[in-house]
């Protein structure tokens, strides 16, 4: 656990994956943080009700936090502007879905962690920064924060 750093969050964007290798969805984030809860090493991720990967995310017990290199950024540019109920994203790139334990990664990441979902909650929009909501959330609900305990990483 110890190489991983609070900062990937901010220094590379990643894909969030849940599902099974029969029906699974991905979506690009941004936005995610890792720590230490309830004596567990974490991952939080957000995510808006209205993202089709929400609904994945919400009946699986696990998903998965892939990291790339920069050459792939084109491909999570896609994946995070495009929806799976449209069609096969996927198609649209050159990332190679791989089954791994309880979920699913790409055979081009070079990170990625697997965790049990421990816990989630709706943000609540009264208690966010004035500017946030102006920024975030004007035309579509507040994200859900969603904890994983980190159950397994590969590199």
């Amino acid at each position: 656990m110890k190489n991983l750093t609070a900062n990937m969050f901010n220094d590379q964007w990643a894909l969030v994956t849940a599902g099974t290798e029969d029906h699974f969805n991905t979506m690009t984030i941004s936005w995610g943080g890792m720590g230490t809860l309830w004596s567990k090493p974490v991952i939080t991720v957000y995510i808006k009700p209205c993202r089709y990967t929400y609904e994945f995310i919400k009946k699986n017990d696990y998903f998965t936090v892939s990291f790339f290199d920069e050459k792939y950024k084109k491909d999570l540019g896609i994946l995070g502007s495009k929806s799976g109920r449209d069609g096969d994203k996927l198609a649209l790139t050159s990332l190679t879905p791989v089954a791994v334990d309880q979920g699913m990664t790409f055979k081009e990441a070079n990170k990625t962690i697997i965790c049990r979902k421990i816990y989630e909650q709706d943000l609540e929009l009264e208690k966010i920064p004035a500017k946030a909501k102006t920024t975030y959330y004007q035309n579509e609900p507040v994200h859900t924060m969603f904890i994983g305990e980190v159950m397994k990483i590969i590199e």
